[in-house]
Order: C-alpha cells, then sequence, then structure tokens
C-alpha cells in the first residue's frame, strides 16, 4: 500500500473548528488518550473513544509512520475503592481482574494496543513533583490536608470547554468545601484514611486527585507540549479542562496538546445507557449475539463526532453487510497487494468520516463479485487499514459455530446418504439449516458455511 501526500485535518475541540494536523515532529507523532478506571466491565459506550483512538493511530502511521500513543489505565479511584469494598475484594485484585477483561474486550474489537500503557499508581512520584512545582509556580496552595488547584491563577481557564470558573457554582460536579479559596477549584492531593489507599507525601498520606494523574502520565512519556488528546465528549468538561490548565500552569510556555479529539456519546435505543433501563450493554454481552467485526462496522458507521445510536437490528444490518464483503473476498481471492483508492483516504483525512469511507467499499466489493482481482485486493487494503476484513472468509462464515456438533450432524448425514435414508438426512439438514448452517455438497464432500 503506497502512502500518497494526503493533507490530514481534524476538528479541534479547542479552537472549534476543522484545521490541517501539521505534527511537531514529523518523524514522532505523539498522542494521548485517557484509558479506562478499571473497576467494572467495559460496556459498549466506553467502546467509542477506544475505536477512534484506534482509526486515529491506524491513519497517522499510515501518513507520518512513527507515532507514539499512550493510553493510561486509572488504578486508584474512589470509584475503585468503593466496588472493592462491596464486592468484599482486595483492590489490587480487583484492578487486575479488570484490566485482564479490558484487554481481552478491547483485543477482541481488533483494538491496537497503545504503545506505552501508564498505570496511576506507578507514577505517585511523578504526581507529586507536579503538585510541588505548581505551588512553588503559585498556582497550588494547601489546606486542611488538601492541595488544591487555584483555577482564578489560570488565565486561560475554561478555553477548552467554553465555560468559566463561575459555571461551577450551580450544579458543579466539584466538592464545595469551606477550604477551599473559589469553590471551583479542584483536587491536586486529598488525605487517606487506613481504609483508602494511600501513600506518603509532604502533605501527609493521602492519594492524588483523578485529573493530576494524566497530566503527569503525559509529560512522563510525551514531554510538555504534544500533538493530540483525545477522548469523549462526556471528559471535556472537567476532567480535560483541568488536565490542560494544570499541565500549562506546571510547564511555563508549553502548549501541553495542541489538538483536542473528542468523541460523541453512544445510546442505546435512543435513550443514554442505563443498568435501569435494561439497555446497559458490555462488550463481552454484544459478541455473544455477533462476530466483533459487526460491532466495529457498526460503530464506524457513524461519524465519531456525532451521537451514535446503538440498536440490534443496525448490528444485524453490519453483520449483512460484512457477509456481502467476505462473500467477495471468497468469490474473488486474491494475494495481490492491494491500493487503498484516493476516495477512502480522503475521507479518512477529512476528520476521520469513516462513513463515507465506508461507502467507497461497496463498489470495490461490486467488482470483486464479478471477478475483479484488484478490486478485491483494494477490499482487503481498505479493511486493513480500518481494522476489518481481517479473517479469512471461511473463518468468518463460521464464526461462532460449535464447529464440532456441525461436523457430527454433517456425518450423520453423510450415514444417513449412504444408507438411503433421504427422510433422515433431510431431517438433519434442515436441523442444521435452523442453525443458519448452509450445507454445499460437492464431489470432495461437504463443506459448510454459516448463512
Amino acid at each position: 500500500m503506497a502512502t500518497p501526500p494526503y493533507s490530514l485535518s481534524l476538528h479541534d475541540s479547542q479552537t472549534r473548528r476543522k484545521q490541517v494536523f501539521t505534527p511537531l515532529d514529523p518523524e514522532n507523532v505523539r498522542v494521548y488518550y485517557c484509558g479506562p478506571t478499571v473497576y467494572d466491565a467495559v460496556h459498549i459506550g466506553n467502546l467509542r473513544a477506544m475505536l477512534s483512538a484506534d482509526i486515529l493511530v491506524r491513519l497517522l502511521r499510515t501518513l507520518f509512520g512513527q507515532v507514539t500513543f499512550v493510553r493510561n489505565i486509572t488504578d486508584v479511584d474512589d470509584k475503585i475503592t468503593a466496588r472493592a469494598q462491596a464486592n468484599g475484594e482486595d483492590i489490587a485484585s480487583l484492578t487486575a481482574r479488570t484490566t485482564i477483561a479490558f484487554h481481552e474486550d478491547v483485543a477482541a474489537l481488533g483494538i491496537l494496543p497503545p504503545d506505552i500503557e501508564p498505570r496511576a499508581t506507578h507514577h505517585i512520584d511523578d504526581m507529586l513533583a507536579m503538585i510541588a512545582q505548581l505551588i512553588a509556580n503559585g498556582h497550588a496552595y494547601e489546606a486542611e490536608g488538601h492541595v488544591l488547584f487555584a483555577v482564578d491563577r489560570c488565565a486561560s481557564y475554561g478555553s477548552l470547554s467554553g465555560r468559566s470558573p463561575d459555571d461551577l457554582l450551580a450544579g458543579a460536579r466539584v466538592e464545595v468545601a469551606p477550604y477551599k479559596r473559589h469553590p471551583g477549584d479542584f483536587v491536586l492531593w486529598k488525605p487517606s484514611t487506613l481504609e483508602q489507599p494511600g501513600w506518603e507525601s509532604p502533605y501527609g498520606r493521602g492519594r492524588p486527585g483523578w485529573h493530576i494523574e494524566c497530566s503527569a502520565m503525559s509529560y512522563r512519556y510525551l514531554g510538555a507540549s504534544f500533538d493530540i488528546h483525545g477522548g469523549g465528549d462526556d471528559l471535556m468538561f472537567p476532567h480535560h479542562e483541568n488536565e490542560r490548565a494544570q499541565s500549562l500552569c506546571c510547564h511555563p510556555g508549553s502548549s501541553f496538546a495542541r489538538y483536542w479529539l473528542h468523541n460523541a456519546m453512544l445510546l442505546s435505543n435512543g435513550e443514554k445507557m442505563s443498568k435501569s433501563l435494561g439497555n446497559f450493554f458490555s462488550i463481552r454481552e454484544v459478541l455473544t449475539r455477533a462476530p466483533a467485526e459487526a460491532l466495529r462496522f457498526l460503530m464506524l458507521g457513524t461519524h465519531y463526532r456525532s451521537v451514535l445510536d446503538f440498536t440490534w437490528e443496525k448490528l444485524d444490518e453490519a453483520k449483512r453487510i460484512l457477509d456481502r464483503f467476505y462473500r467477495a473476498l471468497e468469490k474473488t481471492p486474491t494475494n495481490q497487494q492491494g491500493i487503498v483508492p484516493a476516495p477512502f483516504m480522503q475521507a479518512l483525512c477529512d476528520d476521520m468520516n469513516t462513513p463515507l469511507a465506508l461507502s467507497c467499499l461497496h463498489p470495490l466489493a461490486d467488482a470483486a463479485l464479478q471477478g475483479d482481482e484488484s478490486a478485491a485486493a483494494s477490499l482487503k487494503a481498505c479493511g486493513k487499514l480500518i481494522g476489518i476484513l481481517e479473517l479469512s472468509p471461511d473463518s468468518w462464515f463460521r464464526a461462532g459455530s460449535d464447529e464440532a456438533a456441525i461436523e457430527a450432524l454433517i456425518t450423520q448425514r453423510s450415514a444417513a446418504k449412504k444408507a438411503r435414508d433421504f427422510a433422515l438426512a433431510d431431517s438433519l439438514r434442515a436441523q442444521l439449516a435452523e442453525q443458519g448452517i448452509i450445507l454445499e455438497d460437492t464431489a470432495q464432500g461437504t463443506t459448510w458455511r454459516r448463512a
């Protein structure tokens, strides 16, 4: 696959407009995304940010080559502590178990691992060094065992989200405590009880605030200024706003993230996902109903900045479209090195317009179904770039099947045919058909595939 000189444009949340992406160092593009807080199974809403990051990094590597992609693990958080207590489980055990499950889930979806995956608990010293610098710079203060960031000391506070510190006064998501100089001041370090995780510090035994974790880890691995910071739009305020403020104040003259990318939320049947509504699905639940590539295809069918509405009907439709694409590759197998067509690349380079890119695959499939080997090779090359069509057609059409049970029924059918018990043979064929299994009798024997 050649790398043509395409220009990448991305919608920057801070400037609120689409901009041509120019990396600080074209030899090493640096990207940071907020990873999971590991206390529960990952649901399909969490998946969206991971998938957006995956498409971005795949595209950047196609255009620029070297990319350093950092995605963190938050393994110290009050939600984790509460869940461990509710489970009667050790915190380390909980975070280890849920981190393994997270890795398995994203791998199933074809989401490539980050180059660096720092864990918050491994970077407490980095956080304390940053907190000390903020105090020295006059941007943070100690109060009753806490260290707080002074939002009124950051002139550009609110420019990322478009909010002002005063917005925190009404229905804010922060604790309004008497030791705060301003209600919007947020915690960098807080005291821990004996039951809570804690580390010794100049401010007493305690634990970090949420926001300082990502600032410290991005600085440790990407430096004071890097190219892209991304995540869900629900993180823009207060998390990303606070990250940005403390990082800029800690490292005067830096830019922190030069571009900010935020994906929109995911709905389920037109409503926000909620366990009480019964429309809250983990990745593992969804993958019992359809192949992983079908879920990935469904999500790529909506632009990352548009709200995505998940339904089972849409998942079934995504599976049907992929069936057709795999049928085209089955019809015209190829070992050619495929060329990614210009319209496909242009769509991806236009703020990762995956719906438009996917529309470019249909004419390639049409041509491949007619025996066009170059079209089949291009279809595979496009799929590889966005993480679909990575299986063999045989594997795709057999996915989710109990192969041993199916082969046993086929063997019974063959025996019935030899015994001229055609009623039993037809009955077994119908039984397999009810499971979505199509049989094809050839001179070499009976083969099968999923419908």
